[in-house]
């Protein structure tokens, strides 16, 4: 794929759970099509998009189907970003500490979503989308090998 073939694609959803695997199963086929590895798609952006999206629908829009969560993704040569912003309070990154070395690890049903985005792409980025609107975006990169 050259760099004048890249592919931006967006999507504009309900808070609602049953959302998130059409959308996941979009994203994963766009990037097997263009030539992304099988791996790289069912694995690293198949959970890490998941995880994106069901912490914007069920942390940051509290599963409020009157709000919505917008995602995007643009994949060209060298990398694949995705970007996922809800309309929440949002909150600080750094005071999300859940490791794998936690006591509790195995046991919680919440909060490895961050550090299995860490984990499996490249890079990670948490930031509010401006100073007016609530809300926060995550944007993800994943490299192509």
């Amino acid at each position: 794929m050259s760099n004048s073939s890249a592919m931006r694609r967006e999507w504009s959803v309900r808070s609602d759970i049953s959302k998130i695997e059409p959308l996941v199963a979009e994203v994963v086929n766009l990037c097997l099509s263009a030539g992304m590895s099988s791996r790289a798609c069912r694995l690293n952006i198949s959970v890490a998009l998941t995880e994106a999206l069901s912490n914007a629908i069920i942390c940051g829009n509290h599963s409020d189907a009157a709000k919505i969560v917008m995602a995007s993704m643009s994949l060209d040569a060298t990398s694949l970003t995705l970007e996922v912003t809800d309309e929440g309070q949002g909150f600080d990154a750094s005071e999300i500490t859940c490791s794998p070395d936690d006591a509790d690890w195995l046991e919680r049903e919440d909060g490895r979503g961050l550090f299995l985005m860490r984990s499996l792409m490249d890079k990670v980025e948490i930031q509010k989308p401006s100073q007016q609107h609530g809300g926060l975006t995550v944007r993800m990169v994943l490299h192509r090998s």
